[in-house]
């Protein structure tokens, strides 16, 4: 498909009244639902990788009080981390995209990886396998999922993750997957000050950030730096509220979390050749010039901050402005 059909369609869907419910079922049909063991075993790998940097950082899933922001369509970490032995997760979503026969179907495909499960995050294979079989049981017997994970799961929607529901330091750690990349510069850094203030003496934010252009998922003739091409001011037409692309460079989100009060103590973004050369082909737009091309040309960042204060040390940075610049 060509990308700029999917904006178009996307962009109309925004303004429609049955917008979200065609939405989905365009994704069911066309989009990332349509390969759902497939798409479900990427988000397990993600999560994979996640625990295993959080146990690097001395932050074991056990007995842990997470909070997700962004759930989506179903929430494979929330369950998974309830599997590993989280005492609570509470996951945050703008919107209620949650669908729960797709939940009931993550619950009963994790059924697949509770190896998995068990040896990412160091739990006992039989209490995964315990609190699995149990969770499934009481999905079927008809209970919601807070009650069938022991209370454990809370799934909030629609919620503001810059002003959630947690007293100060009530969190040992906020996360999220491919969410920041969809989300407004000045919201971003709302969302870190808020981490701050939940966050426990030593509690950790991690974001693993998809920060290319979605667009070439769907059309494979373009670069995943494709949308660099564009000034703020033209992109605002292929933005749409079922794909928003906010166009932040890894090094931003890191800087801005630096500046709120974090200790960053990951940061895995590094410059690809291969992205390097889709870059040189690239006409970049002037206002993204100032940018060195070994950081303008990362596409995927997992960082980890550590939350060393209750407040920013250093004034609130902001994160890409919109510029006056001709299209």
């Amino acid at each position: 498909m060509h990308w700029r059909i999917k904006g178009i369609v996307q962009k109309l869907l925004g303004v429609h009244p049955a917008g979200a419910t065609l939405h989905y079922r365009l994704q069911r049909r066309f989009g990332g639902l349509t390969d759902f063991s497939r798409e479900l075993a990427i988000k397990v790998d993600d999560w994979t990788i996640m625990v295993g940097h959080l146990r690097a950082a001395d932050r074991p899933i056990d007995g842990a009080r997470m909070f997700e922001i962004g759930t989506g369509w179903y929430p494979t970490f929330p369950i998974a981390c309830y599997l590993a032995g989280a005492s609570r997760v509470t996951t945050y979503d703008l919107n209620r995209h949650l669908q729960p026969h797709l939940m009931h179907r993550c619950v009963a495909e994790l059924g697949g990886f509770l190896d998995t499960v068990a040896e990412a995050s160091g739990a006992a294979l039989a209490e995964v396998r315990e609190r699995h079989a149990r969770l499934q049981g009481m999905l079927a017997g008809g209970a919601e999922l807070e009650p069938a994970s022991e209370g454990v799961i809370r799934c909030v929607a629609p919620a503001d993750a810059t002003c959630s529901e947690f007293a100060d330091g009530e969190v040992d750690v906020v996360f999220s997957n491919s969410v920041l990349e969809h989300v407004p510069p000045d919201v971003i850094v709302a969302m870190y000050r808020e981490s701050v203030r939940v966050l426990a003496p030593g509690g950790l934010m991690f974001h693993s950030v998809n920060c290319g252009d979605h667009y070439a998922y769907v059309d494979r003739r373009l670069s995943q730096l494709n949308y660099l091409r564009y000034s703020d001011r033209a992109w605002r037409f292929w933005n749409n509220a079922f794909l928003y692309q906010n166009r932040v460079r890894a090094h931003e989100f890191v800087d801005a979390a630096a500046a709120a009060g974090f200790e960053i103590i990951l940061d895995t973004s590094t410059p690809r050749p291969q992205r390097l050369q889709e870059l040189s082909r690239i006409p970049i737009h002037p206002q993204f010039s100032h940018v060195p091309a070994e950081k303008l040309c990362i596409t995927s960042i997992d960082f980890i901050g550590r939350a060393v204060s209750a407040a920013p040390a250093r004034p609130d940075r902001p994160i890409h402005h919109d510029v006056a610049e001709p299209a």
